[in-house]
């Protein structure tokens, strides 16, 4: 007994057991979301039928038979774009947090969100000067 009571004050393990309490809804909203997405599947599979036939597993095109193959090449400007959008996709989804906690973050959170902003609107002139945006 004496060597238990000194394990838990040492790590203090009553203490970590109730900051586990604050992951509970965490937890919910993962198995609620798991269950939203999984259920209807498994609904669909169970309760649905199960007759598959060659014109029902063949591959279609809206309706028609492919006109051609679908791995074709795209051009490489979709994929600059697909990626500058992400990049600066990811970049403005900084701003919303940083606008919420503006007031609650003093002057130091100003000025670093000022170089980010600053850093942003350089990485913007440097690809538009390229010419990463010009479709020809």
């Amino acid at each position: 007994m004496i060597a238990v009571s000194s394990f838990n004050r040492s790590f203090n393990i009553s203490s970590s057991i109730v900051n586990l309490e604050n992951y509970f809804p965490v937890l919910l909203f993962i198995i609620i979301g798991l269950g939203v997405g999984i259920a209807p599947q498994l609904l669909g599979r169970l309760l649905g039928p199960h007759k598959p036939d060659a014109a029902k597993l063949s591959p279609y095109e809206c309706g028609f038979e492919a006109f051609e193959d679908a791995r074709m090449k795209f051009d490489v400007r979709y994929y600059l774009v697909a990626i500058l959008f992400i990049l600066f996709d990811l970049e403005t989804a900084f701003f919303f947090p940083w606008g919420v906690a503006m007031r609650d973050l003093g002057w130091a959170g100003f000025v670093t969100m000022m170089v980010f902003i600053a850093e942003f609107v350089v990485g913007f002139w440097y690809i538009w000067k390229k010419g990463a945006l010009d479709w020809e």
